[in-house]
């Protein structure tokens, strides 16, 4: 069935539509057969269901089989051009109307197709391109006048045939491909493709593909093949060789219609096919044999440089050279470095010849490449040279055969002892006859001299091995021989003396001084004592410890007890106690060397009194320094003296401060600057001038009253109006001698405040009466009755010097 359906809709066969009515117990079928374009648009009826009428009809449902509509591509119209006729049987009744929905009618992209709603023709109005869609699916409607469905909708499949409209499209203009030289026919090379945009299932989707051209020619014009379906580029024949011919440029043509070029479009694209090397070429020196020279004793030089030759790809494993010596140089004393660039290689000295021992090398070298010969190659009898290196004989500097040298002595040789003969050997004995001469190069001490013509050691002091200048006993002196050649060369050797130990030095005794304790258990109070020897065993310890018989009071007074071979104790006899103070005892110490050494120290012993922790005390330290009881209480008294004084300078600064805070300040007359600056409200008015507007003889608070006053007499003592001036500020704390400036600072501030008052103004004032009840002031008098002395008016500054005037001095009147 779907088979048959399928052909139907490609049109290959004729299309049968069935019209099938169901009723109640009853099938009824209706065929109409019509082939498939051979007529006009076709008619399609909607497989309607009838309306319920009044007679009694009942609903009715029919099913159509609708074949799809075939639509040719890129159609050159006219537009619009009729599709197909829809139309349903209940038309002859009543009028429809008909419609179509669907992407394409109603929906994006809209207008491709359109029907006509009283016949019910479809038609589309432009060229459909199937690459763009392919297919579209639209739902045919049929309705009455009042917009009422009077048949179910259809569904219309419309398909766009395709039309070899695309050629075929290669992605890249270009492309890269490679293949080993030397490849077998048949070898996989690269792949091309292209796309065609039409129906791939049909011929204009198909396509082919061949090769136009092949560039070079060479060995063959065809050396390739391609797929003609798959695209697959291959080799078919042989001789590939990157030596000769390097890349191929290929042209590929890609044709649709399955490649029928009379029908079929096409289009082209470049293959560039790159052959690429394999190690088919072994390195060929460019010469059988090679030569160089060399002076003896030298590293790091370049003797000879040998050349090669290789077909292969420059700079990559093919074309490196390796070289390597396979004869003639059995001590490795050359290697062969390969240029990077050139490819050359640089025979280099990395051991130094000696021309004594060798005057000529005659070496073998092969060389290869990094990479292995490919397979079926053969090495060339050109890859194998023979190296021939000449040694040049040069002045060898002299050389001590044992260096360092080692000898053994005793110290305290005297001078001019002869110790050895330090002689050095000239390597350049076969073409050159040369003299030594020796000389001291370094010899810290200055013990040593050397002879200049056969290098014998002798001494020109006592070697000493407990100098400075020995380390680990052993004296290392430097000594310099030069042969006379053109130019001289000269060669070092050391000689490291071994100095053995004698018993030239007698121990020390360890401590010089200690402290020791009155009053203690004798068996740990004590002083540990031991020595030190700069001689090492056998000539320094164990050591031996003794009091000397003189004088006797030693031997009477302390004692010396062995701790151990190094150690031992000196303490105070049982019973025996001494003041507080510095006693020097003197010990005999001995060493155990053959023969002995001994040396007689003195120790300082501090005898004090302790505390219960064995410790000095502060006043048996000062005891035991050796000062006696009046020098102590001489100190004591000096110390006295010294805080009674301390303290009486205290308090005579306390009450001199005291006395600076209570004493009357400003004695000076011109210093005394007290001032008060009073304001009063009011004064009152005598008995005469109560009528009389006191307010003139007020300070005004403001000048509003006095600039809205009348013209007349009036005060005009108005108050400034200019920044205030700013006064000092009193310290929180002062110091009692800062008062009188802060007072001076304050006076000088006030005097050059305009803005104080009083107020330097003209001042008016009402006329306030005649006469007064209180009579004149002259009357009054002093109630004293004797002469009173007024001189102290003198010392209450500049405000009081006119009544000092007036009444001190009372002689003079």
């Amino acid at each position: 069935m779907n088979e048959r359906v399928n052909k139907c809709v490609s049109g290959s066969i004729p299309c049968v539509f069935l019209k099938v009515t169901k009723e109640k117990g009853k099938v009824a079928e209706k065929k109409e057969r019509k082939e498939a374009f051979q007529a006009p648009p076709p008619v399609i009826m909607f497989s309607g269901s009838g309306l319920n009428s009044s007679k009694g009809l009942r609903r009715q449902k029919r099913d159509w089989v609708i074949p799809p509509i075939n639509v040719a591509e890129n159609s050159r119209g006219p537009f619009p051009q009729m599709l197909v006729s829809i139309r349903s049987d209940q038309d002859q009744d009543i009028s429809i109307r008909y419609s179509i929905t669907g992407v394409g009618a109603d929906q994006p992209p809209n207008e491709v197709f359109n029907i006509d709603p009283v016949l019910g023709k479809m038609f589309v109005t432009k060229p459909l391109d199937r690459e763009h869609r392919s297919s579209y699916h639209l739902r045919a409607h049929a309705v009455d006048m009042n917009g009422n469905q009077v048949e179910n909708p259809i569904d219309l499949y419309i398909f766009v045939i395709d039309m070899n409209d695309n050629r075929p499209e290669f992605k890249n203009q270009v492309y890269n491909g490679s293949v080993d030289e030397g490849s077998k026919p048949g070898t996989y090379v690269m792949h091309l493709s292209a796309f065609d945009a039409d129906d791939n299932t049909t011929a204009n989707g198909m396509v082919r593909y061949r090769i136009l051209s092949q560039t070079p020619h060479s060995p063959i014009p065809n050396m390739f093949t391609i797929n003609s379906e798959t695209g697959d580029i291959v080799t078919v024949a042989p001789g590939l060789d990157r030596e000769k011919v390097s890349q191929y440029t290929i042209i590929v043509q890609a044709t649709d219609m399955e490649g029928n070029l009379n029908f079929g479009l096409s289009n082209t694209a470049t293959a560039i096919i790159t052959v690429t090397d394999i190690n088919d070429n072994p390195p060929m020196l460019t010469s059988r044999t090679f030569s160089g020279e060399v002076p003896e004793n030298r590293v790091d030089v370049v003797v000879a440089n040998l050349t090669v030759i290789d077909a292969d790809q420059p700079h990559s494993p093919n074309w490196n050279a390796i070289y390597r010596i396979i004869s003639g140089d059995p001590s490795g004393h050359f290697t062969i470095r390969t240029d990077p660039v050139t490819n050359d290689g640089m025979v280099t000295v990395v051991k130094p010849v000696d021309f004594e021992m060798n005057r000529a090398f005659m070496l073998t070298v092969v060389v290869s490449n990094q990479a292995h010969l490919a397979s079926g190659i053969q090495s060339s009898l050109q890859s194998t040279a023979g190296v021939t290196i000449s040694v040049q004989d040069v002045n060898e500097p002299p050389y001590f055969p044992t260096n360092p040298k080692h000898i053994r002595f005793e110290e305290g040789v005297p001078a001019g002892t002869s110790l050895t003969t330090f002689s050095a050997s000239d390597p350049d004995r076969l073409q050159m006859q040369q003299t030594i001469r020796y000389s001291k190069l370094n010899d810290p001490a200055d013990w040593l001299s050397i002879n200049r013509t056969n290098g014998q050691i002798v001494t020109t002091a006592m070697l000493d091995r407990e100098s400075i200048y020995v380390k680990n006993n052993i004296y290392e002196a430097t000594f310099l021989a030069t042969d006379n050649g053109s130019p001289a060369a000269s060669g070092t050797g050391t000689l490291q003396i071994y100095l053995i130990d004698i018993n030239d030095n007698p121990p020390a005794l360890i401590p010089k001084e200690s402290q020791i304790c009155e009053r203690m258990n004798r068996n740990v109070n004590g002083v540990n004592i031991t020595a030190a020897d700069a001689d090492t065993d056998p000539n320094a310890g164990p050591f031996v410890f003794e009091l000397p018989n003189f004088p006797t009071s030693i031997r009477r007074n302390w004692t010396i007890s062995r701790i151990s071979g190094d150690y031992a104790r000196l303490g105070l006899r049982y019973q025996v106690y001494l003041e507080p103070g510095v006693y020097e005892v003197p010990i005999i110490v001995s060493d155990s060397g053959n023969p002995p050494l001994s040396n007689r120290s003195v120790i300082k012993v501090k005898v004090c009194p302790c505390d219960e922790n064995g410790d000095c005390t502060t006043l048996g330290a000062v005891a035991a320094a050796g000062l006696g009881t009046g020098a102590i209480i001489s100190i004591l008294i000096c110390i006295i003296i010294l805080l009674s004084m301390v303290l009486l300078f205290v308090v005579w600064i306390k009450r001199r401060e005291k006395e600076r805070q209570t004493k009357q300040l400003l004695i000076d007359p011109e210093d005394d600057v007290r001032d008060n600056i009073l304001k009063y409200d009011e004064e009152g008015g005598g008995e005469e001038d109560q009528d009389y507007d006191l307010s003139q003889l007020q300070q005004p608070d403001s000048l509003e009253h006095i600039i809205s006053k009348p013209p007349g007499v009036r005060r005009v003592d108005e108050r400034p109006i200019i920044p205030e001036s700013q006064y000092p500020i009193r310290p929180v704390v002062p110091h009692p001698g800062d008062i009188g400036d802060f007072i001076h600072e304050g006076l000088r501030a006030a005097d050059n405040d305009p803005t104080a008052p009083p107020y330097d103004s003209l001042l008016v004032f009402d006329y306030e009466g005649s006469g007064s009840t209180a009579g004149s002031v002259s009357s009054l008098n002093s109630s004293s009755t004797g002469d009173q002395d007024y001189d102290y008016l003198n010392d209450w500054g500049p405000r009081f010097k006119k009544l000092a005037d007036m009444y001190g001095g009372g002689d003079d009147d």
